[in-house]
C-alpha cells in the first residue's frame, strides 16, 4: 500500500483555497449521515469564513491529502472557571468519507492537542452523538472519555 502523505494547516483567511476547502468540507459534514442538516448556500459559506475569521478566538484546522483538502476541524478556546485556566472545545470534526481510515481525523486531533498544550489549556472537550460510534472510537484511541459524571448537550433554539 503506498503511504498517504497528509499535512495539516491552520486555515489561512487569504487563501482562496482555504476559504473554498472550508465550505465545502463544512458542506460534506453536513450532508453526512452524522451532520443531518441543509448544505449551506453561498452566502451562509462566505458568513460562515468572515465569522470564523473575525471570531477571536476561533482555531480551524484543514487536513490535506496530496492537493486534496480532506478534512477540517473548527475549535475555539474558552476559559474554565472549575481550573481557572483556557480550554478548548472542538466544535465540528470531518473527513470525507473517501479519506476515512488513514488516520486523518487522529492527525487532526494530535494537532488541537499541540495547539491545547501550547496554550497552556486545562483540557479538550467535544460533543459526539451516541450513535456515532467510529467517532468514539477515534476518540478513545487519543486518549478523550466520557465526562463523570456523565453530562447531557442541551440547547434552546433562538433563530
Amino acid at each position: 500500500m503506498k503511504p498517504v502523505n497528509i499535512n495539516i494547516v491552520s486555515c489561512d483567511y487569504t487563501n482562496t483555497d482555504h476559504l473554498n476547502a472550508l465550505g465545502d468540507l463544512m458542506n460534506a459534514y453536513i450532508a453526512d449521515k452524522m451532520g443531518g442538516g441543509e448544505a449551506l448556500s453561498k452566502l451562509k459559506q462566505l458568513r460562515l469564513v468572515d465569522g470564523l475569521n473575525q471570531h477571536p478566538t476561533s482555531i480551524v484546522l484543514l487536513a490535506m491529502c496530496e492537493d486534496i483538502f480532506c478534512g477540517l476541524l473548527v475549535a475555539f478556546q474558552n476559559f474554565s472557571t472549575f481550573t481557572v485556566s483556557p480550554m478548548i472545545n472542538i466544535h465540528d470534526l470531518i473527513v470525507l468519507p473517501a479519506y476515512r481510515g488513514k488516520d486523518i481525523g487522529c492527525l487532526l486531533l494530535k494537532e488541537i492537542i499541540n495547539i491545547a498544550n501550547d496554550k497552556k489549556c486545562s483540557r479538550i472537550t467535544l460533543e459526539v452523538r451516541n450513535d456515532n460510534l467510529v467517532a468514539q472510537n477515534l476518540y478513545k484511541k487519543i486518549g478523550f472519555a466520557e465526562a463523570e459524571p456523565s453530562m447531557y448537550y442541551w440547547r434552546k433554539n433562538l433563530l
